[in-house]
C-alpha cells in the first residue's frame, strides 16, 4: 500500500500492531526492515523511493511526501510511534500535535545506525520509556532515557502500582508530589490494602522515602508529600495527608452476587454503590464480581461487570458449597444446587479468611464484600 501525503488532508492508516515505525533514509530503512523483523507488534512505513518489492507481503506502507504530514493520522492511530529521524526533526514535527499526557502517545527516536534509542514523549504513561528499553535491547543498542525517577531508580510516582492495577484518585498533585520524590524530601508511604511488592530495583528503598503504618503516624512525621494506598475512603482527620498527596486504588474489592432472573443493570449498580458507600470503599478498588455459574449469562450482572471493566467469575455450586456459609440456605439450594452464592463466591474469588460483609438482601439483589489480602 502506498499513501500519497497532501498538505491537510487525513490519511487512511491500515493498522495492525500497536506500534508505527517510520524511516525516511537508506540506512534508516534497511535498520527498520531489520526491527520489523525481530519486533512484529510494529507496522513499518517508509517511503516509496526506498521500494524493495516485498512490502506488501510484509505488510510494510510506503508513503510519498513529507512525513510530517503522516504523523497526524499516526498520533490517533498508534500506541507508540518510533522514528528513525533525527532528534531535532521530530521535535519540530510533533510539537503542534501535542495535547496532553495523559493521551499523548509513546514516542521513541533511533539515530540512523541504530546506536541509540531515546524515549522522546509520553515517557512514564505511554510507555516511552518500557519501549525504549525493549528496542534497546533487540538492537544491542544504547537505551537514553532522562525521566527524573528512572534515573535516580526512585518511585515513579504517575505509575506507581500500575502494574497491579492500581489507579490514582486524582492527578492534582501528582506533579508536586513527582517532584518531592525526585527532589529526595521527605516522602511517607502508607499503605493499606494492595500489593506489598512495588519496589522494583535490587537496592533498599531511598531513605527519604519512609512507610507507614498508618495515616496518622505518617501525619505525626510531618513528610513533605504522601503515597497513600487504600480502598477505603479517607476520614476528615486523614484528608491533610493530600495536601500534597496521591491516594491511590487498589484492586482488591470482591462483589459476591446473587440476582433474580432478569435484574436490571441499574438495580444492580445502585445495590453495589449503596454497599460500598455504606462500607466506605472506593469503587475504583473494585476487582470483580462473582456469582454462580447459572448467573454466567445474567445480562445486568455482565452489563455491569462490562461497564467497570470489572472482571465477571462464576462457579459451579459444588465449588461454592465446599465453602463454609454464615447461614447456609435450603431456599437456595433448591433453585440453585448452593447453599449459598454471594457469599462463598466473594471467599472464593479473594482467598480472604472472611468478609467484610457477610450477605446484604436488596430488592432483587444479594451481595457479599470481601478484600484481597495483601
Amino acid at each position: 500500500m502506498t499513501l500519497i501525503l497532501e498538505e491537510g488532508k487525513e490519511v487512511a492508516i491500515n493498522q495492525h500492531g500497536p506500534y508505527a515505525l517510520i524511516a525516511i533514509t537508506k540506512h534508516g530503512v534497511e535498520l527498520a526492515r531489520n526491527l520489523h523483523t525481530k519486533f512484529q507488534q510494529t507496522d513499518l512505513y517508509y517511503m516509496s523511493k526506498f521500494e524493495r518489492g516485498d512490502e506488501d507481503l510484509r505488510n510494510i506502507s510506503l508513503f510519498e511526501g513529507n512525513v510530517r504530514m503522516l504523523l497526524p493520522s499516526l498520533f490517533k492511530t498508534y500506541k507508540g510511534i518510533i522514528m528513525i529521524v533525527s532528534l531535532g526533526a521530530v521535535v519540530r514535527m510533533i510539537a503542534p500535535l501535542l495535547k496532553d499526557k495523559k493521551t499523548d502517545p509513546a514516542v521513541v527516536v533511533i539515530d540512523d545506525k541504530g546506536q541509540h534509542v531515546i524515549s522522546v514523549l509520553s515517557g512514564h504513561l505511554g510507555g516511552a520509556n518500557e519501549l525504549t528499553n525493549e528496542i534497546a535491547e533487540l538492537l544491542q543498542a544504547t537505551p537514553v532515557i532522562t525521566t527524573a525517577s528512572d534515573v535516580q531508580k526512585t518511585i515513579p510516582v504517575d505509575l506507581f502500582g500500575s502494574k497491579f492495577g492500581w489507579v490514582w484518585e486524582s492527578a492534582e498533585k501528582l506533579t508536586p508530589v513527582s517532584a518531592s520524590v525526585v527532589n529526595e524530601e521527605h516522602v511517607a508511604v502508607v499503605q493499606e490494602s494492595g500489593e506489598k511488592k512495588w519496589w522494583n530495583y535490587d537496592r533498599p528503598l531511598p531513605e527519604t522515602i519512609k512507610v507507614y503504618q498508618t495515616i496518622e503516624e505518617a501525619l505525626q512525621a510531618k513528610p513533605n508529600a504522601a503515597l497513600v494506598v487504600t480502598h477505603r475512603n479517607l476520614k476528615e482527620n486523614e484528608k491533610q495527608i493530600l495536601n500534597n498527596g496521591v491516594l491511590y486504588r487498589p484492586k482488591v474489592i470482591v462483589i459476591g452476587m446473587g440476582c433474580n432472573r432478569g435484574t436490571s443493570a441499574e438495580e444492580i449498580e445502585q445495590v453495589i454503590f449503596d454497599t460500598l458507600n455504606e462500607l466506605g470503599y472506593s469503587i475504583k478498588s473494585v476487582k470483580a464480581i462473582c456469582s454462580i455459574d447459572l448467573k454466567k449469562d445474567e445480562e445486568g450482572l455482565l452489563a455491569v461487570a462490562q461497564k467497570y471493566n470489572w472482571e465477571f467469575t462464576c462457579y459451579p455450586a459444588d465449588e461454592l458449597n465446599q465453602i463454609e456459609m454464615s447461614a447456609p440456605s435450603d431456599t437456595v439450594f433448591k433453585y440453585t444446587g448452593a447453599y449459598g452464592v454471594s457469599e462463598p463466591a466473594a471467599l472464593l474469588y479473594s482467598g480472604a479468611e472472611k468478609l467484610s460483609l457477610i450477605k446484604k438482601k436488596s430488592g432483587n439483589v444479594t451481595i457479599s464484600v470481601a478484600i484481597i489480602p495483601n
